[in-house]
This record gives C-alpha cells, structure tokens and sequence, in this order.
C-alpha cells in the first residue's frame, strides 16, 4: 500500500515529515532520505497501534485485505 506524505524543512533544519491519511503519524530526519525512512517505522507502528485498538461487539471477526 502507498501513503502520500508532507515533508517540509523545520526551524532546526531537519527534515520534518507527516502522513496526513494517518492523524497524528509524524517523523523527521536530518536529511530528506533519512526522514522518508523514519516515517516509513511511524508509518507501521500507527498502524499497529490502530489495529491493537479494535473492539469487537457481538459476532464481529477480524478479516484482513490486501490493497
């Protein structure tokens, strides 16, 4: 799956970088390159937070899809 990102020069001047479809999944990096791949991690553990976070009620199951 693809996600489009922001990525925009901090005050600091790192590399600041967020993923908008993902409220609050931010990272940054000293270089452009290295800030594409920290957001790649933030990228994965918000989503495994998300998915530890599922309730199910009644006779729910979990399924899983490919996109």
């Amino acid at each position: 799956m693809k996600y489009k990102v922001v990525i925009s020069e901090g005050e600091d001047g790192w590399y600041v970088v967020e993923c908008p479809s993902i409220p609050g999944c931010v990272s940054q990096g000293k270089t452009v390159e290295e800030a594409l791949e920290n957001i790649k991690d933030a990228i994965q553990g918000c989503l495994e937070v998300l998915n530890e976070r599922i309730e199910l009620k009644g006779k729910e199951k979990i399924m899983e899809v490919v996109v």
